[in-house]
């Protein structure tokens, strides 16, 4: 029989090894004969029971997800965190309202998060957001403003962030975690953010895992499951009301 002890989260999946963390320890894994012929693999977020033999392990089933993305691929997100902001390089509200659809067809709580508001106070975005019922808190990682507000709402939960590249979410991800000192990309010359994270990872935060994302061109639905267009005016706060 299974217990606790025998079961870990996946941190994050590389070159067909995961690392599962039990017990404050990471262990690195490779799927089993099952998972790799069946049509499920393990993603970051995943519960999952695996064996040990010495260091090395191996996933043995993944438990049953309460939500799951295929692009970037994680799963069991208690709330995305969507960072924006009118400073450079600008949100564009139709990846805002794309993001925010496919969170409330899987359930998961959204917060806009307006980043670089030491900059620009984004007060368009904030106005826009906050009137149709959308939570939004404006942040900045310069100055502290709003951290602690972003602490509680991490705290003991799986957090997903996500944003176009260069708005700042690895700045936010520094403010919340310090110690790990993510890789923080510069904007180009011409206000495009270039791509510093590579790969979907949770990092231990405040009693629960933040996960950073690549941006916003790489998060789509779970392969096979479409959003019918009948279903769309409810996951739209303004119209569903």
């Amino acid at each position: 029989m299974m217990t606790d002890k025998d079961c870990g989260v996946v941190l994050k999946g590389i070159g067909g090894f995961y690392y599962v963390l039990r017990d404050g320890k990471v262990f690195e894994c490779k799927a089993g004969g099952r998972l790799r012929l069946g049509d499920i693999s393990p993603v970051a977020g995943d519960m999952v029971t695996f064996e040990l033999s010495g260091e090395d392990g191996l996933i043995t089933s993944i438990k049953p997800r309460k939500n799951s993305l295929d692009r970037p691929p994680v799963a069991n997100i208690d709330a995305l965190f969507i960072v924006a902001s009118q400073a450079p390089p600008s949100t564009d509200t139709l990846l805002i309202d794309k993001v925010s659809v496919i969170a409330a067809n899987q359930d998961i709580e959204t917060v806009i998060l307006l980043n670089k508001c030491d900059v620009d106070t984004s007060d368009e975005l904030y106005d826009t957001y906050t009137s149709v019922g959308f939570k939004v808190i404006r942040v900045s990682s310069v100055t502290g403003e709003g951290m602690e507000e972003l602490k509680e709402l991490v705290k003991d939960k799986i957090s997903c962030f996500t944003g176009n590249s260069g708005i700042g979410k690895s700045s936010i991800l520094n403010c919340l975690m310090p110690e790990r000192g993510l890789l923080v990309g510069r904007i180009s010359k011409i206000e495009r953010g270039r791509h510093t994270t590579r790969q979907s990872e949770l990092f231990p935060c405040l009693g629960g895992f933040v996960i950073d994302t690549p941006g916003f061109s790489a998060f789509e639905i779970t392969r096979g499951e479409r959003i019918a267009k009948e279903s769309l005016q409810h996951l739209f706060p303004e119209i569903s009301g």
